[in-house]
């Protein structure tokens, strides 16, 4: 085993031990949390030993770069490659061919394009709705600070169900970055609320992926009910920018 594989292993395996704590400490069975290894702008040589390492669901940020893997590695079949970041409208296409899950899902528009590239495909893509509650501009997702205001995306959420080729399989946050990992837990309780308002409201849809927590915060996210953690840095290192 190269040192690179046996690295990542350990951290690979530390992550689920942790996620497991956080799980009991929250009551909840460990097998309702699925780890998302991060590898976007890592080299393919890292990931594959991720893959190596045991990670089965890997997440891209960046459509073209997820695809360029994506094909490079397509003798791995059982890995799961999700879609992270925001995807802009004239990328849809190669979300919809090339991923297996989306959790990023994040106006209508870009839904119907969604829709109709995988309809092309002969593809069905189950996606998560992504939801801005912290208020701040620099993320994506439609507004939902103001609990108060929660009514009005339900028109939105009605027009997603109706696409034949999606399927809505939950909610996704990307909170504010704060100081400590304790500073996300307010913006994980508003998506569980947020989750269980959207229950109420569409009791034929299914709402109970949440995909929320980092590597900074991820067993805050758990203990709040995450099924979804995404964590890159604290398994596979830092980011490889050129």
């Amino acid at each position: 085993m190269s040192e690179l594989v046996k690295s990542i292993r350990e951290k690979y395996e530390a992550t689920l031990d942790a996620i497991a704590e956080a799980a009991r400490r929250s009551g909840r069975p460990a097998n309702q949390v699925k780890l998302v290894v991060v590898t976007k702008t890592q080299t393919l040589e890292t990931v594959q030993a991720a893959i190596a390492a045991g990670a089965k669901i890997l997440g891209e940020n960046y459509p073209e770069e997820g695809a360029m893997k994506i094909q490079s590695l397509e003798n791995f079949s059982a890995v799961e490659w999700h879609m992270l970041g925001h995807v802009q409208s004239r990328k849809a296409q190669i979300v919809a061919q090339r991923f297996d899950f989306m959790h990023s899902l994040d106006s209508l528009k870009l839904a119907n394009r969604l829709n109709r590239f995988c309809g092309e495909a002969g593809r069905t893509l189950p996606v998560l709705l992504e939801f801005n509650l912290g208020g701040e501009e620099s993320k994506s997702g439609w507004l939902a600070v103001d609990e108060a205001n929660w009514r009005e995306l339900a028109s939105e959420v009605q027009q997603i169900s109706a696409l034949a080729n999606l399927q809505i399989r939950g909610l996704m946050t990307m909170p504010p970055l704060g100081a400590q990992a304790e500073d996300s837990r307010p913006y994980f309780q508003k998506l569980r609320r947020l989750q269980e308002f959207l229950k109420t409201q569409f009791p034929q849809l299914n709402f109970d992926e949440l995909s929320m927590g980092t590597s900074a915060d991820f067993e805050v996210a758990v203990e709040e009910g995450a099924t979804l953690v995404r964590v890159g840095s604290a398994i596979v290192g830092p980011r490889q920018y050129k």
